[in-house]
């Protein structure tokens, strides 16, 4: 396991990753030192490629029991069919038949499995996709029982110090920032994970500490305090120095901090291998985990996707993986919407379609990446802020503005009015 190193611990982190391989294998002559040149011969990194089973629609949550563990099972015959969220190898099969397009990259992602079972069934589906491209996949049960972490660190120890390259997802998740403290790399990429790229960015130029934007309070507690030593180690080991350079990989508005490298996520891996989707007549909303976060008020919340689905014609809402099944049943039974649970980041659902001809967002990450991976679809990308009276008493002081930053620099979408 050397070459490239990816740590991921959510499907849009791992989809990030191979947006980023894939412009990485299209770059003109050797991008990356000591990896060889794609071959001329065969099928050419950007060309279209059959979809996996496991790529299909999102699946519609019953108004009873939406998000229950279905997702977490694939179609029949694919590798993650009838699979339980503990089921499945820890080194899965990798793809039959010619190496993929990427596997000169000589990359090998690491799922560091969250225990959500809609989050695990995601990263399986994505996980396939990935080795159909030829990229190596580790899947490390690292949050399972006492002693699976000291196992992962034990087991990844000698690959981190081996790989020339080591690419991030979330660089505020702790136990990245554990795997850090092994070793120094020469090379790091972080690619998006949500909006929290916009205040890594921010925080890494401010020479702050790595905090999430919507934590509240000081985060100053006995656990912070404990693992206090950890995060400054990593914030060291994510910044740029002598001997070591710092990318980040990005749809997102960033300003490059100072000695690091912005390049950016355009989709193209998406755009060439789905789509374009058919279009439906009526709108489509997408949730937000906002209620989940501390963030938003829950009454607040569904009264504006009350409204927004009245006023817009929506008929579907596609969930986020962490809304809460009482939350969306409330959705479905109140609103009338179809909610619908994707079986894959909602980049790839709406590429692959049926898709509305409007898609309505609060503030979120997808209002700067839908634009990207549709475009030249037709699609409208709409946002609608997050007002003031919506925020819980106990809200992060900074939700507000980070939230009107995330919609203020989507430039690709229409603005909503909310009445």
């Amino acid at each position: 396991m050397t070459g490239q190193l990816a740590f991921v611990e959510s499907p849009v982190q791992l989809l990030n990753v191979l947006e980023w391989a894939h412009a990485t294998a299209s770059r003109p002559a050797a991008a990356l030192p000591g990896v060889p040149a794609q071959p001329t011969g065969g099928r050419r990194a950007g060309a279209a490629r059959p979809a996996t089973p496991a790529a299909g629609h999102g699946r519609a949550a019953e108004p009873g029991v939406p998000g229950t563990g279905e997702a977490d099972q694939g179609p029949a015959g694919h590798p993650s069919a009838n699979a339980g969220p503990d089921a499945g190898p820890t080194w899965p099969p990798g793809p039959s038949g010619p190496p993929g397009p990427l596997a000169p990259l000589g990359l090998t992602v690491v799922v560091l499995s969250p225990t959500d079972p809609m989050s695990r069934g995601q990263l399986r589906r994505m996980a396939q996709l990935a080795r159909d491209e030829g990229v190596t996949v580790k899947w490390q049960d690292a949050r399972q029982g006492r002693g699976a972490l000291l196992s992962t660190l034990r087991e990844l120890a000698g690959p981190l110090r081996a790989a020339d390259r080591v690419i991030v997802g979330d660089p505020f998740s702790r136990y990245v920032q554990l795997l850090l403290t092994l070793f120094g790399p020469r090379r790091v990429t972080v690619v998006d994970d949500g909006t929290a790229t916009m205040e890594f960015a921010a925080q890494l130029a401010r020479g702050e500490r790595l905090v999430r934007w919507h934590r509240r309070g000081s985060g100053r507690g006995p656990r912070e305090l404990v693992l206090a030593p950890v995060t400054t180690l990593a914030r060291r080991k994510l910044a740029p120095g002598r001997r070591r350079t710092v990318e980040i990989f990005t749809s997102l508005p960033v300003e490059p901090p100072p000695g690091t490298t912005v390049t950016a996520n355009d989709f193209a891996w998406t755009r060439s291998r789905f789509g374009p989707p058919r279009l439906t007549r009526g709108a489509d909303l997408v949730g937000t985990s906002l209620v989940e976060t501390g963030v938003v008020d829950p009454d607040e919340y569904l009264r504006a996707v009350t409204v927004l689905a009245r006023t817009h014609g929506a008929t579907r809402y596609f969930a986020h993986r962490r809304e809460s099944a009482e939350k969306l049943h409330r959705i479905a039974v109140e609103t009338g919407l179809e909610v619908v649970r994707p079986d894959l980041p909602l980049e790839l659902i709406a590429r692959r379609g049926p898709v509305g001809r409007t898609i309505v967002s609060f503030p979120s990450t997808v209002v700067h990446t839908l634009p990207l991976a549709l475009a030249g679809t037709g699609v409208k990308v709409a946002v609608c802020e997050i007002a003031p009276e919506w925020l819980r008493d106990n809200a992060s002081p900074r939700a507000q503005g980070f939230l009107a930053g995330v919609a203020g620099t989507a430039t690709r979408t229409e603005r909503l009015e909310f009445g």
